[in-house]
């Protein structure tokens, strides 16, 4: 597997079927050719993903999107209106998807990616690219070429390094076939889509997913994480326990030390979600034996973040 910075070669290899992870303001994703069936293969023999679970289409445009989904007025006010940027539509689908892509579903899940690497590689190739998370399926989200190589290594054949992931958080998943819902909660806040669109109910976890990020246990730094309502909850229980083989990971006014990985001390929920990841990986690679967290505020990003404490948490 090569680290590279040459968008041509990213290229050179997804016209040839291979895989490359691909920078996005969001992760890492996992990039493969996603109208080419044996492509979409490898990514889930690559990550151990389940074939149950779909993946998300980037493309460079609204007129590239209209090449694999019925993008709607409403669908194409929403392009127009967030992205390029970490929203995701789920979009009636035509034939020219792999129903291995979808994962059987009669949608298709489109993003424009903010990442101006990536969207070179899609707008030079004219491809369509799937690209889940490149990481092993249900584990942390890799925010740094590094991440992708320590996770997936010689299981692909490139990552092309963009430096660190501004957001942080996968993408907001939004279904427009019937009634809007969020299918999962991201780096686009639910009072941003309502704003536009106004009211938007969040859809539950499901065991048979239209989208990615809704199964009920997923982000798994690796080793176990323990959820509390609250930083003054997990402080109050700290006291009484043997400390040098728990990390924290809190965000406010709270304590430091070498074992305490705080998100953001000023409570900014922009920031809390660009360090969420990177947070967790650092707590689990210190040796702690497990992760003690708490939910944030529930607004903004906050939302978002606090679905993903409470899935690595299940």
């Amino acid at each position: 597997m090569a680290l590279i910075t040459d968008c041509n070669e990213a290229i050179r290899i997804l016209k040839n079927g291979g895989l490359v992870a691909l920078p996005t303001e969001t992760v890492y994703g996992l990039g493969a050719n996603a109208l080419d069936e044996q492509a979409v293969v490898k990514v889930f023999n690559a990550k151990n993903r389940p074939s149950f679970d779909p993946l998300i289409v980037h493309v460079a445009s609204v007129d590239q999107a209209r090449l694999i989904a019925e993008v709607s007025d409403k669908a194409a006010a929403l392009f127009e209106r967030f992205c390029p940027g970490p929203l995701t539509l789920v979009l009636p689908k035509k034939e020219i998807v792999p129903d291995l892509t979808t994962s059987g579903h009669a949608t298709v899940a489109v993003r424009i990616p903010n990442h101006p690497l990536t969207l070179k590689v899609i707008k030079t190739s004219g491809l369509c690219i799937a690209a889940p998370s490149a990481n092993p399926f249900g584990y942390t989200s890799p925010t740094t070429a590094t991440h992708v190589i320590e996770q997936l290594g010689n299981r692909i054949d490139a990552v092309l390094d963009g430096g660190a992931c501004e957001i942080g958080l996968e993408s907001t998943i939004l279904e427009l076939t019937n009634k809007p819902r969020i299918l999962r909660l991201g780096g686009l806040s639910l009072e941003s889509i309502q704003d536009s669109i106004g009211e938007v109910k969040i859809a539950s976890s499901s065991s048979n997913p239209k989208a990615p990020g809704m199964l009920s246990s997923h982000y798994n730094p690796g080793i176990p994480v323990r959820l509390f309502e609250s930083l003054d909850e997990l402080l109050t229980q700290y006291k009484s326990v043997n400390k040098s083989s728990i990390g924290l990971l809190i965000m406010g006014d709270g304590p430091s030390g070498s074992n305490i990985y705080n998100l953001s001390t000023s409570y900014n929920d922009l920031e809390a979600a660009s360090r969420l990841f990177k947070g967790l990986r650092q707590l689990k690679n210190k040796g702690f034996s497990k992760i003690w967290t708490h939910y944030l505020p529930d607004k903004g990003l906050g939302r978002a973040i606090n679905d993903r404490l409470k899935r690595a948490a299940h």
